[in-house]
């Protein structure tokens, strides 16, 4: 809306890039097992697919040609199997691992009972699995740096949900690497967590027996959206018009 606002005020286009709702999924990864309840793609689109370019650039390939695993890592944890410049599927934050501020995906039945106890609205039902679930229900922070001082400190509890924030991580990864059959060119860890060595050597060692595990710390959200603009207005990548 905002930039919808300020291309009519200045008579020239608008554009939305890669965004955290840009649905490539193929129909097989949409099965829920309920009908009533698709399988969204949901995530931080916009970073892993910058960091998927940037990645293949350091190797010498076209993101286009490759076949990766690239892990976001902030407040949500979403992991996207990328294939051949395509999100075929994803682990969103609300289904997948647990994460600083979200539940990840929960038990239905027992969590059913929860929703329909008559003990909680539905913006508190929310709040429980996005925003307040995770690290923050469980330690009462979203702050890695400082579960990682509880940990250092002796905190056995810090110690346990952290690694089972690691734990879901690196299932989420394993569960993905099977739907190509294990061929992955690469397995990228991104975002603001990727600065802990604490956590990438955890998730290093469940994983790498897959692949090699890169490191591109941080957020490229601005850079993104000038890059992929520029390669639209370019003519490198066609601008689609949706209704």
């Amino acid at each position: 809306v905002i930039g919808y606002d300020y291309a009519k005020e200045l008579g020239i286009k608008a554009y939305i890039y890669d965004g955290n709702t840009a649905d490539e999924m193929e129909d097989l990864s949409r099965i829920s097992g309920c009908p009533l309840v698709p399988r969204l793609s949901m995530g931080h689109i916009l970073n892993a697919k910058a960091v998927g370019r940037m990645y293949a650039e350091s190797i010498g390939k076209k993101y286009e040609e490759l076949t990766l695993i690239i892990i976001h890592t902030g407040g949500g944890i979403s992991i996207g199997l990328h294939k051949n410049g395509v999100i075929v599927d994803i682990c969103p934050d609300e289904e997948g691992t647990m994460s600083p501020e979200r539940s990840g995906g929960l038990p239905s039945i027992s969590w059913a009972k929860v929703c329909f106890s008559g003990k909680y609205s539905f913006d508190e039902i929310s709040a429980m699995v996005r925003g307040k679930g995770g690290l923050t229900a469980y330690l009462g922070t979203n702050d890695v740096r400082e579960v990682e001082k509880r940990i250092a400190k002796g905190d056995k509890k810090a110690a346990l949900v952290y690694d089972a924030m690691v734990y879901q991580t690196a299932k989420c990864i394993g569960g993905l690497a099977t739907a190509v059959g294990g061929k992955l060119d690469g397995i990228i860890v991104t975002g603001g967590i990727a600065r802990s060595a604490m956590f990438v050597n955890k998730l290093k060692a469940r994983v790498e027996f897959l692949r090699a595990v890169t490191v591109i710390p941080g957020e490229f959200e601005m850079e993104a959206l000038a890059a992929g603009i520029t390669r639209v207005l370019k003519n490198e990548e066609i601008a689609r018009i949706y209704d």
